[in-house]
């Protein structure tokens, strides 16, 4: 619990968590547009 106190208390901790959250945020979003656009190659070529 000490950890999330020091982490939400500096703004170089806040800073470090929104990246983080930015990226995992990202990467979920680029997985699922790219998977959706490869369905749909998948089903104009048969």
């Amino acid at each position: 619990m000490d950890l999330l106190v020091q982490l939400f208390s500096d703004w170089v901790g806040i800073l470090s968590f929104g990246v983080v959250a930015f990226i995992v945020v990202m990467a979920i979003y680029m997985f699922k547009w790219v998977g959706k656009h490869v369905n749909d190659e998948a089903d104009k070529k048969g």
